[in-house]
């Protein structure tokens, strides 16, 4: 997959260019030319364009999507809910697209990733590759039936019935380590927290609201869409 070199920026719109000639609204700006740009650049229209370097959130956009992924609001308050850094080696299940797992890579010495379907396995392989992460071992397996890995320091699960794993959540986490579990609807975290171990301490179950404002000079307004309930958080500590 070819990675994005440049962010071309126009008018209120960003552009994502990689090679070859780039086209738009604000026209033609020719490959020789994107390459040696440092700063700004005109089209042939006589538009001019701002460059930027790419960041880690560019690259994400171009990212591509099989099942339903874990927002950034809720990946944000796992990082910081759980105290991990880069000393931490982290386990998730429910690999998905690999947007968790490619966030919690930027932060932790290792993750490690079970997903039970090989197709998005694949899809999240192909991420981490665009994204340059080499610190993370994807595994087809079930998490329900085993955890290999022991001493972690977080485990994470994206999974319908989080409780047939939380016994190998608990013996695969140092003392102190964090279980966090996400979970769509209200009923599954009761079910959930029914039925785990006495050796967790439950932290809180949280649910994140996202409301942005449009800003026009000085008018101020809360956006008519916001992303509302997305899932609940289930933060745990093995004590």
């Amino acid at each position: 997959m070819e990675p994005i070199k440049k962010i071309l920026f126009c008018e209120g719109r960003f552009f994502a260019w990689k090679k070859g000639d780039l086209h738009t609204a604000f026209g033609m700006l020719k490959e020789q030319r994107i390459k040696k740009a440092k700063v700004t650049l005109e089209s042939n229209i006589g538009k001019r364009f701002k460059i930027l370097k790419p960041t880690i959130l560019d690259l994400f956009l171009k990212a591509q999507r099989g099942p339903q992924i874990i927002l950034p609001k809720d990946i944000g308050l796992i990082l910081l809910g759980t105290g991990i850094d880069k000393h931490s080696i982290v386990l998730e299940a429910g690999t998905g697209s690999g947007f968790l797992t490619c966030h919690l890579a930027r932060f932790v010495k290792k993750v490690i990733s079970y997903e039970r379907r090989n197709e998005f396995l694949k899809i999240a392989k192909n991420n981490a590759q665009l994204l340059g992460l080499k610190n993370i071992t994807f595994k087809e397996q079930d998490v329900y039936k085993e955890i290999k890995e022991k001493n972690l320091d977080l485990v994470v699960l994206d999974v319908s019935e989080p409780e047939k794993a939380a016994d190998h959540a608990l013996h695969a986490l140092k003392q102190g380590g964090y279980f966090v579990v996400y979970l769509p609807t209200i009923n599954q975290v009761m079910h959930f927290l029914k039925n785990i171990e006495q050796n967790f301490f439950v932290l809180k179950v949280v649910e994140l609201l996202e409301r942005q404002w449009h800003v026009e000079q000085m008018r101020v307004r809360p956006q008519s869409h916001m992303i509302a309930h997305t899932g609940f958080l289930c933060f745990l500590r093995k004590v």
